[in-house]
């Protein structure tokens, strides 16, 4: 096997390894409330998310993405082809470490934020702190705040008005059966902004095709209207309602999550192939739909092997969670990563349904919550970017050693 061929292989493999981490780590946040509130078990939990995963990564996944992830390394300090080429398979191993060790450990962390610190340290190797755009750097540490803030803050105030409106009604399954319908109205609507704007599905449903699209989803709306009414006369309790709604919008998280966090493993991989392919260093690279379904089956091996582990740190261990709460976080969750990432803050998918987490145990006490375990997770937010830079540059020594 000649090296460009082994290059390639090596590239493909990690891609697949990071996949894999990120159905285990991160895209395990979309089925954790609903199982730890008891929506559905976890075996149902594998099959939904990993299907969901599958189809949002092929289909609604970026098509476009920048060869050095988000403009974290300026591509002028890289010196050859074959450097990048190396580098790249250094963060993606260096970032699949790091996450594998975090999900042995059922830390929630950002794979995204992996593949960023991985990278900075291969911009380090490349051209020392002036190869970092540390403006970009600026912006990332700032949504380890803003990100779990954001959803904490609105899933505490939701769950606030849930009780005010449903729990200390006189009926209690008169008003949830008169708020789920608007429920579903907002949440389909949320989805259906999610995947029209900034995304490739979006680019393609232009003029007309986008009132279809806009008519379908108002069908969806009245379909699941009419199917909420009927079941919500037989329901029993108001949990019951809410158990229908939250596996809505679990679903919804994890369509969302297989769209937006398969780049973080086939990104570096399209750039190895454009590579290894021109010889040339683009800043940009058409990501193939079979690359992204390549990666879309990693994150769904992830999920069926691996996510319990995280699922039941969010879903059981930081605070007990209902099907009321389960519905609150998700939402949250969804809400509030859809309106930050049209105002183009880059914010985390784990850190947003760890704040929501938090929020909703806050709004029944600080006793709620178990504050050790958070401490962890914040610990293992902040070590994140700098252990994997740090994990980057040995990798990277060795596999020049190894193929030079």
């Amino acid at each position: 096997m000649d090296i460009p061929l082994l290059l390639l292989f090596s590239g493909f493999l990690m891609g697949l390894y990071v996949a894999w981490n990120i159905g285990a780590n991160d895209v395990a946040n979309s089925m954790a409330s609903a199982v730890g509130a008891k929506a559905i078990t976890y075996k149902q939990a594998v099959v939904i998310a990993s299907i969901l995963t599958l189809v949002g990564a092929t289909f609604i996944g970026s098509h476009v993405t920048d060869t050095i992830r988000k403009g974290i390394v300026d591509p002028a300090f890289i010196k050859d082809s074959g450097t990048a080429v190396i580098g790249f398979i250094s963060a993606l191993f260096a970032a699949g470490l790091w996450i594998t060790f975090a999900t042995w450990q059922s830390w929630p962390i950002s794979t995204t934020h992996s593949i960023v610190g991985a990278l900075i340290g291969f911009g380090f190797i490349c051209g020392g702190k002036d190869a970092i755009s540390w403006t970009k750097m600026g912006e990332i540490a700032l949504s380890w705040v803003t990100s779990p803030i954001l959803s904490g803050l609105m899933a505490f105030s939701i769950f606030k008005l849930l009780v005010k409106f449903v729990f200390k009604s006189k009926s209690r399954k008169k008003a949830a059966t008169v708020m789920s319908p608007f429920i579903i109205i907002i949440t389909i609507s949320i989805i259906f902004f999610s995947l029209i704007f900034k995304t490739g599905l979006g680019s393609l449903l232009q003029g007309y095709k986008l009132i279809i699209a806009a008519s379908v989803a108002l069908l969806i709306i009245l379909i699941l209207w009419i199917w909420n009414s009927q079941l919500t006369k037989k329901a029993g309790k108001v949990e019951s309602i809410f158990k229908r709604l939250q596996v809505m919008t679990s679903g919804y998280m994890a369509l969302s999550n297989g769209a937006n966090d398969v780049a973080n493993a086939i990104g570096p991989v399209a750039a190895i192939y454009a590579i290894l392919k021109t010889g040339e260093i683009g800043s940009k690279v058409s990501v193939p739909i079979w690359l992204l379904g390549f990666g879309g089956i990693g994150i769904a091996l992830g999920i069926s092997t691996w996510g319990h582990r995280v699922m039941e740190t969010i879903g059981k261990k930081i605070t007990k969670l209902s099907n009321t709460r389960g519905f609150t976080i998700d939402f949250s969750a969804a809400t509030s990563i859809l309106i930050a990432s049209k105002l183009g803050m880059p914010v985390s998918t784990t850190h947003a349904v760890v704040g929501a987490v938090i929020g909703i145990g806050l709004a029944r006490g600080l006793d709620a919550l178990d504050l050790g375990l958070i401490k962890k997770i914040l610990y293992s937010w902040l070590l994140t970017v700098p252990v994997t830079a740090l994990l980057t540059i040995p990798v990277y020594f060795g596999l020049i050693k190894l193929f030079r």
